[in-house]
């Protein structure tokens, strides 16, 4: 059975998937309509740079991360001169690596769907005089709703999952960066088998559940 430190990092990852989630939506929607309507040269790369977490190991990303945000790193002395001080080993950390992690996993699923809708009903709106805000959230972002369905599931459930960036950025630190992912590490690494198939079967049964659900209420859309 789970202890209750089990239990803590349950809530921690519920928690750090929850908060990062909702900043990819904010975040990766006005990303996700700009690569699905723009003409610029720099489109593919700047696609290349949002997919980049899915193909780079994620030690890579978080060293660089952590070295950035660092007190030495350009991010690290900014932060502290702002007086909120080092995110590294912190919650916020933890934060602000796993939107950087998960990005692609909603970006490219909300890209997907602005583009499925195509130019016809915007330029319908367009004619009735809708104001390009009015035609998004009025138009655009009812069509788009099983992309934002696919895009919140996946941010949700990759989050839960992190393991190399959240070690990098976040460390072992109990009751407060350390998660479900890093817990079944140290049961695994203390001969706690028992402990780790209790986590590691959630953590199973979970991915199974949203990807089952996924398919479920959207059968012909693109997961990435």
């Amino acid at each position: 059975m789970l202890n209750p430190e089990d239990w803590n990092t349950v809530w921690l990852s519920l928690k750090l998937a929850s908060i990062v989630t909702v900043l990819l939506l904010l975040l990766g929607t006005p990303v996700a309509w700009w690569l699905a309507q723009t003409r610029s040269r720099w489109k593919s790369v700047a696609g290349a740079v949002v997919a980049l977490p899915i193909v780079l190991p994620p030690s890579v990303l978080g060293f660089y991360l952590l070295v950035s945000m660092g007190p030495h790193g350009p991010i690290g002395r900014l932060t502290q001169s702002l007086g909120i001080g080092l995110l590294p080993f912190t919650f916020a950390g933890l934060v602000v690596g796993s939107v950087l992690y998960s990005m692609p996993f909603v970006v490219q699923p909300l890209q997907n769907a602005f583009e499925a809708i195509g130019r016809r009903p915007l330029e319908v709106a367009a004619t009735l005089r809708a104001s390009p805000i009015d035609t998004f959230f009025s138009v655009v972002l009812p069509l788009a709703r099983p992309g934002f369905i696919t895009a919140a599931t996946l941010g949700f459930a990759h989050t839960i999952g992190e393991f190399g960036v959240v070690l990098m950025m976040g460390g072992n630190i109990p009751n407060k960066t350390r998660l479900v992912s890093v817990q079944i590490y140290d049961h695994v690494e203390a001969i706690e088998y028992a402990q780790a198939h209790w986590l590691a079967g959630g953590m199973l049964l979970f991915s199974f559940v949203a990807l089952l659900l996924l398919y479920s209420f959207n059968p012909t859309r693109k997961i990435a």
